[in-house]
């Protein structure tokens, strides 16, 4: 598959926001999907391939899309935020900023979200207030209702707060991937070349976003929602029961889908079936296309 690759270079009240692009080399005008990645990783998240068919980006971009990958505050080379400044709440103000830029610069008369684990949470809270923005929808993977107690991200959030710590690839494999037989050794050494060091006030707020953002947030937002959660989550509940409380607090989305990503890690991208969330996420961005053209004028946008 073809690597072209473009990098994006947008600001956003003084901050630096860096991404990179690709897509087909003729125009479809099919949504622009927007990709935000999750802690200890940079954008190049979405370009990891956990099978020989490509990464997401080749998968959506053979389907026709242009897709944004961004590094968000702190990765990659986007500006970093003091600690203090450091929310989550920062991050959706500056990226649903940079999204809308991005979908102007290329064009994109609609936008469908993309954003897997501490990246998902920052979609929905930008889905939540995406007045502005041309949004048909949004795929939030990695990420769900119920973090249990006493689990591993409690234990990472438990890292003195105003570190940035660079975990040794076999620590975060424990975390991220599921059992030996879910994964290739190709995708876990592209994985690899993906990390990246996170700010640990990232992995402190993680954990409690589940009550303090999402009870009041999923109300709020009115375009189709999205969710997969890993079978094997070391992070996450993906159990039937809490899967079906995460999709029943969006009461203002035209449809919800979730559901779980049989023989996967947290990683879900990065498994060998990885390929198959990715085919859901197409065809969900298909259908809310479809929605979004054909839904009556007085709903209004996004």
């Amino acid at each position: 598959m073809a690597r072209q690759r473009d990098l994006l270079t947008l600001e956003v009240d003084g901050h630096r926001i860096a991404a990179y692009t690709a897509g087909p080399a003729v125009p479809t005008g099919k949504p622009l999907i927007a990709a935000l990645h999750g802690g200890t990783y940079t954008a190049r998240y979405f370009d990891v391939a956990g099978t020989p068919g490509g990464s997401f980006v080749d998968l959506a971009a053979a389907h026709g899309h242009q897709v944004v990958a961004f590094d968000r505050p702190g990765y990659g080379d986007s500006t970093p935020l003091a600690p203090d400044a450091n929310t989550f709440t920062r991050h959706a103000e500056l990226l649903g900023a940079a999204v809308a830029q991005a979908a102007v610069l290329l064009g994109a008369g609609s936008v469908f979200l993309v954003g897997h684990s501490i990246g998902g949470m920052i979609a929905l809270m930008i889905a939540a207030s995406a007045d502005d923005l041309p949004l048909i929808g949004v795929s939030a993977t990695g990420m769900g209702a119920v973090i249990p107690s006493g689990g591993a991200a409690e234990a990472l959030g438990s890292l003195p707060a105003d570190l940035t710590v660079d975990l040794p690839y076999e620590e975060r494999d424990k975390v991220m991937f599921g059992p030996a037989h879910t994964y290739g050794e190709e995708g876990l050494r592209q994985a690899h070349e993906s990390y990246a060091p996170v700010p640990v006030r990232e992995l402190v707020q993680a954990p409690r976003w589940p009550k303090e953002h999402l009870p009041a947030l999923a109300p709020r937002v009115r375009v189709p929602v999205h969710n997969a959660l890993a079978e094997f989550d070391a992070l996450w509940s993906s159990g039937p029961e809490n899967v079906a409380r995460f999709a029943a607090m969006f009461t203002a989305a035209p449809f919800v889908e979730a559901g779980v990503a049989r023989g996967t890690g947290h990683c879900i991208d990065h498994h060998t079936l990885g390929r198959a969330l990715h085919l859901r996420q197409l065809a969900f961005a298909e259908e809310c296309a479809h929605w979004a053209a054909t839904r009556p004028a007085s709903e209004g946008g996004a």
